[in-house]
């Protein structure tokens, strides 16, 4: 049988160092090797090894994003693209919360920097976005999620400047649609 190789990374030494001091501390007997595979996953971010296993095998089908600064679970964001089509149109509506954060990000990305826009047009700009029919919902979850700002009367929407989290940016450089921050 052969071997997969993985690649391993830490943010940081001095943390990945603590951590897997601290796990071994907790334990009475030695761990074994799976067990070791299991802190050290940890100790990067991950939940466990399969996790780790998962997030690196989606993010080589989707050869994303070169040198991230922080830890990106490619398996969300996999999950989160296959909910677009070619045109970068949502076609439905992720079950996971975490995912529908991701689509949210992507389209906070279709909205223009720095312009107030009246409910109608939000919700135009929606429905040229998605196809399932609740646009309603998106622009709710939006304002909910922080993304977007609107007035107390709900006239008058704007987008919300902030950078993406690490995961929505590997999500929007999957179509080429981050070019940075706003100018």
């Amino acid at each position: 049988m052969s071997r997969t190789i993985h690649s391993y990374e830490a943010p940081d030494l001095s943390v990945l160092a603590k951590t897997i001091k601290r796990e071994l501390d907790a334990r009475s007997e030695k761990p074994g090797h799976v067990e070791i595979l299991n802190i050290l996953s940890r100790a990067a971010g991950f939940r466990n090894y399969q996790h780790f296993k998962a997030s690196r095998a989606a993010e080589t089908r989707l050869e994303a994003v070169p040198e991230p600064k922080g830890i990106v679970d490619f398996r969300r964001v996999e999950a989160a693209a296959r909910c677009f089509d070619a045109a970068n149109v949502l076609r439905r509506w992720p079950g996971r919360t975490n995912v529908q954060q991701l689509c949210l990000w992507k389209l906070w990305s279709f909205f223009p920097c720095g312009e107030e826009m009246a409910e109608g047009q939000v919700n135009d700009l929606l429905k040229t976005h998605h196809t399932f029919g609740d646009h309603v919902l998106i622009r709710r979850e939006m304002v909910n999620m922080g993304l977007l700002s609107r007035t107390p009367d709900c006239r008058i929407y704007r987008r919300v400047e902030r950078r993406p989290p690490e995961d929505a940016l590997a999500l929007l450089r999957v179509d080429g649609l981050w070019s940075g921050p706003p100018r």
